[in-house]
């Protein structure tokens, strides 16, 4: 069983920074793109980031030029860097992870999700 946890919410100031994780909670994975989503009360979930195994990023525009996403293929992790957050950043965010599997080819996880509150 392959798990994503995340970390690293909380409540944040208007300008302020978060850095969000995702770590799979098995090593030896094969895992294909990378991605965080957000949801916020009332609105649909949105695409925020994606990141393919080799670093190639696309963001939504929303958040190009503050949030950053990156990962560490030796931990299987995922980040999120979010700098000058604006309130409307407010949102549940979770990743989620494209994971090769021997027995049924690639599988989408996702991780519980993360609160994130900007708000002065």
């Amino acid at each position: 069983q392959v798990q994503l946890v995340e970390s690293g919410g909380g409540l944040v100031e208007p300008g302020g920074s978060l850095r969000l994780s995702c770590a799979a909670s098995r090593s030896s994975l094969s895992i294909n793109d990378m991605r965080w989503y957000r949801q916020a009360p009332g609105k649909e979930r949105e695409l925020v980031a994606t990141i393919t195994r080799t670093g190639s990023t696309n963001y939504a525009d929303p958040v190009k030029g503050r949030f950053t996403i990156s990962r560490d293929n030796t931990k299987n992790t995922v980040y999120l860097q979010m700098n000058s957050l604006k309130p409307e950043d407010t949102a549940v965010y979770r990743c989620n992870a494209d994971i090769l599997r021997s027995y049924a080819g690639i599988i989408t996880y996702w991780g519980q999700g993360t609160q994130v509150t900007v708000s002065s």
